[in-house]
């Protein structure tokens, strides 16, 4: 959930009212969000960074606040307080200036665009800062950190129209970006930013198109190079009275979202404050439906009521129980008749809701995969062997080199923009984790026995996700010697354990095989009722190099999914 910080004393004044902390809490409940944290500027410094750093820094009291992640109004100060406030404040429209582009120069690289006005408006430094975090709050959300969408905000003042969203080569835009003092190329911004702490993580976005997307108004002033950096000559400030905003996106529909986020929330501060032209659709719904679904009894007049308290403006058609809803441009979040049913809930308060005992009696079951995982887990620690718990995403490296394989040949699902090299794919298999914990841990007495009983990720085809998870068992026992007959002999519990006889054809048998990861000679196929679930051996000595280990080591990995 998002966490939206904002000055108690502001928020106080702009609801007309003081409230204490444990009654802004409850109010806060009351409309399906929770108050965080009680803190300050002083106090989040001073302890991040220490008291020497904090030293100055403001006392102001802060909320901090956490909201649903699609109530995307929700995510500044002036959305929260028309939220708590109940109002549904959306006059007659006017003429803004509005404007929805397409370009087929951009086609290939962010093919939409969408564009509005906010006129004469009047920036306070709460309202210029708000305004700056909204920005912010939304690239890290619906926009996803700019790769969906991206905003740009102009002083209109500044640059003159009509404008022209296009796309070139990086060596053909020349502009000046904001906060610099000369003119770059597209290029040569790309060099700058690599090292910038903010800019760097967008810069994967469009680095490697062939061209840029760049917005220019009729004078050929460059206002943005999208989703990297404005202009320097339209940046807007305390004094800018017309602000046009611009967002560039991979989804038309994500893009009028966001735009629609950015002028329905400041459009207070305009002189003609709620007028603005945007769509407004209508739901209709039983009155019925929501009282079963919540588990309540009210009139259509009184659940009217709750959802207009919602700010969704509704009232009853008068035919039969039926309501019409009135959802607004700032509920981009109202998707399904569920959705509205929700806000009724929250609205009525679920602690007035009455206990009932559910009509339908189940009786709830272990899901037996997990079962049977933890009967085997408790088995296997009585054995000896000590549990692991690793990450389930790990390096490419650690999948394929380090267990002498290629990673074209492994059916792993790759992250697309990994944050670091330790964590590019989904685990193929268990026993690079077990190995590196036991790198992490040599200096522990010998012998060490682990054991891991976890989801690698697989890629197929015939999932709707294209991949699917696979339960597996993993042990690993290194020594001073291999110890292939400890591996065995676990083995051989664990298929007592699953009641598996040791057997051609109905039971179990190992056969020899050749793994690259494996001592030749010194590996084994495991099959169960004649067919193949899993590997044992002594792991070759170059894997255990790679992976910074001394001593022999023996492995075991199987699928338990069978044995269900």
């Amino acid at each position: 959930m998002p966490t939206v910080g904002v000055k108690r004393d502001l928020l106080f004044k702009a609801l007309g009212r003081s409230y204490t902390d444990e009654e802004f809490d409850e109010l806060c409940f009351e409309f399906g969000l929770e108050l965080d944290e009680i803190t300050s500027e002083k106090e989040i410094i001073s302890r991040e960074q220490g008291d020497t750093k904090a030293s100055g820094a403001s006392d102001v009291i802060l909320y901090k606040i956490d909201v649903p992640a699609n109530r995307y109004d929700l995510l500044c100060l002036e959305g929260l307080v028309r939220g708590l406030q109940n109002k549904y404040q959306c006059d007659l429209p006017v003429d803004p200036m509005f404007a929805a582009l397409h370009s087929p120069q951009t086609e290939a690289v962010r093919p939409h665009a969408v564009a509005a006005v906010l006129r004469n408006i009047t920036f306070t430094q709460e309202r210029y800062d708000s305004f700056i975090e909204l920005q912010e709050k939304l690239h890290q959300n619906i926009c996803r950190k700019r790769s969906l969408v991206a905003i740009g905000t102009h002083d209109l003042d500044t640059i003159s129209g009509p404008f022209t969203y296009t796309a070139k080569r990086p060596g053909d835009i020349s502009f000046k970006p904001l906060n610099q003092t000369k003119e770059y190329t597209a290029t040569q911004l790309m060099s700058l930013y690599k090292t910038d702490s903010h800019l760097r993580h967008y810069l994967h976005i469009i680095e490697d198109k062939p061209v840029y997307p760049v917005i220019y108004d009729s004078n050929g002033v460059v206002l943005s190079m999208p989703p990297i950096i404005n202009g320097d000559h339209s940046k807007i400030s305390l004094k800018t009275k017309n602000v046009f905003i611009e967002c560039t996106a991979t989804d038309q529909t994500k893009a009028k979202t966001v735009l629609d986020m950015m002028v329905t929330m400041f459009s207070e501060y305009c002189a003609q404050p709620f007028t603005y032209e945007l769509a407004y659709r209508k739901e209709k719904l039983s009155g019925k439906f929501i009282n079963q679904k919540v588990g309540i009894n009210e009139s259509t007049e009184k659940i009217a009521q709750l959802l207009t308290r919602m700010c969704l403006l509704s009232q009853a058609t008068g035919v039969g129980d039926e309501i019409e809803v009135e959802i607004p441009p700032t509920r981009s979040d109202i998707i399904h008749a569920c959705d509205i049913m929700e806000d009724a809930a929250i609205a009525y308060g679920f602690n007035n809701i009455t206990r009932t005992t559910p009509r339908t009696y189940t009786v709830a079951n272990q899901f037996p995969l997990n079962k049977l995982t933890e009967l085997l887990r408790q088995d296997l620690a009585a054995a000896g062997f000590t549990e692991a718990l690793n990450f389930a995403l790990c390096s490419q490296e650690d999948i394929a080199d380090k267990l002498g394989k290629k990673i074209s040949e492994m059916r792993a699902v790759h992250i697309s923009n990994p944050k670091t090299a330790e964590f590019q794919v989904a685990r193929t298999t268990l026993l690079p984790g077990l190995l590196k914990t036991i790198a992490a841990n040599r200096k522990m007495p010998l012998p060490l026995k682990l054991f891991e009983i976890s989801d690698v990720v697989l890629k197929d085809e015939t999932k709707d996700v294209g991949a699917r998870n696979s339960r597996r068992f993993c042990a690993v026992y290194y020594n001073k010697s291999p110890g292939f007959e400890v591996i065995h002999g676990l083995l051989d519990r664990t298929m007592q354990l699953l009641e598996v006889k040791p057997a051609r054809g109905e039971g179990y048998h190992i056969q020899t095989a050749d793994d690259s990861t494996f001592f030749p000679g010194r590996c084994a196929d495991i099959f169960v009722r004649g067919k193949n679930v899993g590997r044992l051996g002594v792991l070759h000595p170059d894997v255990i190099n790679r992976f910074e280990l001394t001593m022999p080591c023996s492995a075991l990995e199987m699928d338990i999914e069978p044995f269900l």
